[in-house]
């Protein structure tokens, strides 16, 4: 079992096992939300998920689909979201385990506004802009 949670713990997120998948966006909106060059995302089963504590929504669309970010009403912090890309998954920022041997990304995607410093391994399958896009690595 994993715990993530946001800065002052009242909203929290327990996952069972590992994730699906984890990705890392360098998208433009990603950067705003995170306030870093890019966000990383860990998927997980919605049966494999536990949330507690009170939740604000943030819904967003991108490429045509929407995104329903939910965020701690006391510190603000961003902890999971719902994305029609994967409905069945609920995807968890990987900076609210704060756990450093958490799993790495398996892919990266919008390396069209990756920030020109960011060194990624050049095994890590990048996409020029969304899943399904050209390939760039």
């Amino acid at each position: 079992m994993r715990t993530a949670r946001c800065s002052c713990g009242a909203l929290r997120i327990e996952a069972e096992g590992e994730p699906d998948i984890v990705a890392l966006c360098h998208c433009q909106e990603c950067q705003r939300r995170t306030g870093a060059p890019f966000g990383v995302a860990a998927f997980y089963e919605a049966d494999k998920v536990r949330v507690s504590g009170d939740a604000n929504v943030w819904e967003r669309s991108t490429e045509g689909r929407k995104l329903s970010f939910r965020f701690c009403p006391v510190c603000g912090s961003t902890v999971y979201w719902r994305t029609d890309f994967y409905p069945t998954r609920i995807a968890i920022a990987v900076g609210a385990f704060a756990d450093p041997h958490f799993p790495a990304p398996m892919r990266a995607v919008f390396e069209v506004t990756r920030h020109d410093w960011v060194a990624l391994p050049d095994d890590m399958p990048g996409m020029l802009e969304g899943r399904g896009s050209k390939q760039v690595r």
